[in-house]
């Protein structure tokens, strides 16, 4: 079974829990969101915490990089160690500041499904997400196991561990990708069809 951080939990937990209670009750959803008075709030802790998401993952990867390069034990594993640990307290709460926000702002325009750039924007963040802990959370969990195994402690790691911290390296720097997909989206909103005319949502 893959543990998780408690906060991470809930981070996911809250997440998963907003987009299902929207999906299974799309009026008292949007009774709750639509908030006229607080769209300038949520316009500022939106771009607040996206670009410190996107700024966080952009900086783990490099720092993560220099400390692989290293080949230094020490070194890796506290890198590993302090970039997970952002994750649970700091990034995971954060997405959740920018889903809030940002359905509260998507509310106020018609709903994330019916602006064209916004729900592609969405459905890239949710599948990005999926990928994160499909991928991310369980080699994290291996990793944290084969950390705890090492019962001498040396200038260099098993190569079981590099392997699964270079696999980790790669699918962050895929999650990358992406972001910068929504950044795009979000400055320049082009003119396309919104998800649901394509899948007839109603």
């Amino acid at each position: 079974m893959v543990k998780v951080s408690g906060g991470l939990k809930v981070s996911i937990f809250l997440m998963g829990s907003l987009i299902l209670f929207g999906l299974a009750f799309p009026a008292p959803f949007k009774s709750l969101f639509a908030r006229p008075e607080f769209h300038l709030y949520a316009k500022f802790f939106h771009i607040l915490s996206v670009t410190l998401v996107f700024a966080n993952a952009v900086i783990g990867t490099f720092w993560e990089t220099r400390g692989l390069l290293s080949q230094r034990a020490e070194v890796i594993q506290y890198t590993y160690q302090t970039v997970t640990w952002m994750d649970s307290v700091f990034t995971a709460p954060l997405i959740l500041v920018a889903v809030c926000s940002g359905i509260l702002m998507a509310t106020n325009l018609g709903g994330v499904w019916s602006i064209g750039w916004l729900s592609c924007a969405f459905v890239i963040f949710l599948g990005s997400g999926i990928l994160w802990i499909g991928l991310d959370i369980p080699t994290q969990y291996r990793v944290n196991k084969l950390f705890a195994a090492l019962k001498n402690p040396s200038n260099e790691l098993p190569n079981q561990i590099t392997r699964l911290l270079w696999f980790r390296l790669g699918v962050n720097l895929f999650s990358l990708v992406p972001l910068m997909v929504i950044f795009a989206l979000m400055i320049f909103k082009p003119e396309i069809e919104p998800i649901q005319s394509l899948f007839k949502f109603k």
